[in-house]
């Protein structure tokens, strides 16, 4: 690998990350986890860095970071027919530096309200569905598999 993950390891998750996901693997810059909740499709991206900002990334680094939230979303609209993508950079709850990557859609439980704060709802995936996302991840947009 050529990225920041290759050069620096594995990204040590923040607990609540590790408690509210699924590790699926990582790209160049960042670790590629999948939220539990299935209620909608809730990507998030943990780029291999100390920093907490995302502006505040050096623009090579964030460019890079970006491309990959693109292609997360791109992924997302495909595989899950979402019509909407909401990207976003809080860490008002977590301070590690990691960006939302969900699929929206009129028909799902928080529409037109974001998730966070309106998820009510509660579903999980499978572990099927949790392998063929991956899968669709490595074959389609280069996601490296988690080992």
């Amino acid at each position: 690998l050529a990225g920041a993950l290759a050069r620096a390891g594995p990204v040590q998750l923040h607990t609540r990350l590790a408690r509210d996901t699924r590790v699926l693997g990582h790209f160049d810059d960042t670790r590629v986890l999948l939220h539990r909740n299935a209620a909608v499709p809730w990507f998030i991206l943990v780029p291999a860095t100390d920093a907490t900002e995302f502006l505040a990334l050096p623009e090579a680094l964030r460019n890079r970071v970006l491309g990959e939230a693109a292609r997360t979303g791109a992924f997302v609209q495909q595989y899950f027919g979402s019509p909407k993508i909401n990207f976003a950079a809080i860490g008002n709850l977590v301070p590690q530096l990691h960006l939302h990557v969900v699929g929206r859609d009129p028909a799902d439980c928080c529409w037109p309200n974001p998730v966070w704060g309106h998820l009510h709802e509660h579903a999980e995936y499978t572990p099927a569905e949790v392998a063929a996302i991956t899968r669709a991840m490595t074959t389609r947009c280069a996601l490296q598999p988690a080992t």
